[in-house]
């Protein structure tokens, strides 16, 4: 029996050698026929010699071939086997084909001149060898060297192909091979992918799967459909996506810049961002995939050759890329946003400093040129790192609510008052805080007194005759302290009859603005802090007299 292969030997050397001349793309070819034979796995081992390559060997457990598919099948070129055969799933795994336009095949001469292809189907087996030097001188037509035929196998269904004569000289470089596979195909779990390199002293093995393809990305974000509004688009609801966004920029030869589409589970678009801009910053760090299987089904086939672009001339295509705009558009924006957050959340853990937070409480004027001096220190959206001492200085020169310097606030008074603070109600917080220094007096006292009537609490008689007080907040045997003892009471008299009573007798929303400033429920605050600031000196021990009263 002969077999026969028709061909002019330009198109076999531009579709196959020149077009697949590393390993990868042409592995990948082989690898899908194993897909489309219903195999459940796929090994390919790459045999050294004294580090020098020798052979590659692809081994699946798919469904073969028989004699009459080897001549009507593999051995023709262009043949479109969807029209011939059906669009219809496979019968073990229901997959349906990724191969369509009958030039795959021409792959194995991309990296070998001699092809021996060794297949079993239904129990027969039948052996081939092609070989290119001899292929490429005949006139067009070709008789591949038939040494077995329809011959009773000793081993079940599948296909083994033996590529020799390889055309690279350089060592086999399998986790290169892997990554570069898995950047090709999205494996499923009932198809398995082995490399297996020998010569060594022991076989080194790799399993590609989906996982590989972002394996070198420190990943720190990711969307899946979930999580963007995808937006209304006919075939929305057919495509799944992963975009992933990585820490540190991706570096621009690792082939993983860009979004990749896939239909049926290989390459139809190397990564890209499908916009005629690519200077936004997010495209130093996006990449992922796309899986749109609809592709497949359209009248016209707009995968080009090499499986590398889409026509996006196509009608349908351009509907589709102006959908996957808008989706990066999404992404970029939510990224920012999240990128920000973390950088903000890193600052915060290193610094101790809410950076949001401290810009909200800054006066406008103020803010603005805080602003502008942590801009000037940034990277990207956070600060960098380098400069966190020199934040932490400038909060320190310009702190939360600096009109009234906030951090100096006495702390019984800080604590209970910060949730009006956060809500900028500045007359409940002033009115908050009188309560709260009366309410420290009554404790510190004993006494019942309220109102102006708390002012007497700190009385002392007289100058020339001074008594001892209820409290205490200064040591009276000086000028000094017996001036300081009633000086506290008269502020207190006067905080009570000039604010708070006011404030108890009628609405916030009259008062402030109209009688009280902003600024002057501020200032009472201040007073309030100064106050109840004095009556830590009665924890300190006034009756020793020998306390600093300044």
């Amino acid at each position: 029996m002969t077999l026969v292969l028709k061909f002019e030997p330009k198109t076999i050397e531009h579709l196959g050698v020149k077009m697949y001349s590393t390993l990868p793309p042409a592995l990948a070819e082989l690898i899908s026929n194993s897909y489309d034979a219903d195999a459940s796995q796929v090994e390919v081992k790459f045999h050294e010699q004294a580090g020098a390559p020798i052979s590659i060997t692809v081994k699946d457990n798919g469904c073969g071939m028989s004699f009459e598919d080897i001549q009507n099948k593999f051995l023709s070129i262009g043949r479109d086997r969807r029209e011939k055969d059906g669009d219809i799933p496979s019968p073990k795994y229901g997959r349906l084909p990724t191969g369509k336009k009958g030039l795959g095949k021409l792959a194995l001469f991309g990296i070998a001149k001699e092809i021996t292809i060794d297949t079993v189907k239904d129990g027969k087996r039948n052996r081939f060898i092609l070989d290119w030097d001899t292929l490429y001188s005949s006139e067009g037509q070709y008789n591949p060297r038939v040494e077995v035929s329809n011959e009773i196998a000793d081993r079940g269904d599948g296909t083994v192909i033996q590529l020799k004569k390889l055309k690279r000289k350089s060592k086999f470089d399998i986790e290169s091979i892997a990554d570069g596979l898995a950047r090709i195909f999205i494996t499923e779990d009932n198809f398995k992918i082995r490399l297996v390199k020998t010569g060594g002293l022991e076989n080194e093995v790799i399993d590609v799967d989906s996982s590989r393809r972002y394996g070198q990305i420190d990943k720190q974000f990711s969307w899946e459909k979930a999580d963007l509004e995808i937006g209304d688009y006919e075939h929305s609801e057919d495509v799944e996506f992963q975009f992933i966004t990585s820490e540190k920029p991706i570096k621009p030869n690792s082939g993983l810049r860009g979004i990749t589409i896939f239909s049926r589970g290989k390459l139809v678009n190397a990564p890209e961002f499908f916009s005629d801009s690519t200077s936004s910053h997010v495209f130093q760090y996006l990449t992922g995939w796309i899986k749109a299987d609809f592709i497949d089904l359209l009248d016209e086939d707009v995968i080009s050759t090499n499986r590398q672009s889409l026509n996006w001339e196509h009608e349908e295509m351009l509907a589709f890329r102006e959908w996957l705009q808008d989706l990066i558009a999404k992404v970029k924006s939510d990224w920012s946003k999240k990128r920000k957050e973390k950088k903000d959340k890193d600052f915060e853990d290193r610094t101790g400093i809410d950076k949001e937070k401290w810009m909200s409480t800054l006066p406008k004027e103020v803010k603005g040129a805080a602003e502008k001096i942590i801009g000037t220190l940034s990277k990207d959206e956070g600060v960098d790192e380098s400069f966190n001492p020199v934040v932490m200085a400038l909060h320190e020169i310009i702190p939360e609510y600096p009109e009234l310097h906030w951090r100096h606030l006495h702390d019984k008074v800080k604590e209970r008052i910060k949730p009006y603070y956060e809500n900028e109600q500045f007359a409940e917080a002033a009115d908050q805080g009188t309560k709260i220094y009366a309410q420290v007096v009554r404790e510190l006292s004993g006494r019942q007194e309220d109102g102006t009537a708390l002012a007497n609490i700190f009385s002392a008689g007289n100058k020339q005759n001074p008594s001892a007080p209820c409290i205490q907040v200064a040591d009276i045997s000086t000028d000094s302290g017996w001036n300081i003892q009633e000086g506290q009471g008269h502020m207190t008299r006067g905080l009570m009859a000039g604010f708070r009573n006011p404030m108890n007798h009628q609405p916030f929303d009259i008062l402030v603005p109209g009688t009280f400033s902003r600024l002057d429920c501020l200032n009472i605050l201040s007073l309030v802090s100064y106050l109840t600031t004095r009556l830590d000196y009665v924890n300190r021990g006034a009756e020793a007299g020998s306390e600093d009263t300044e």
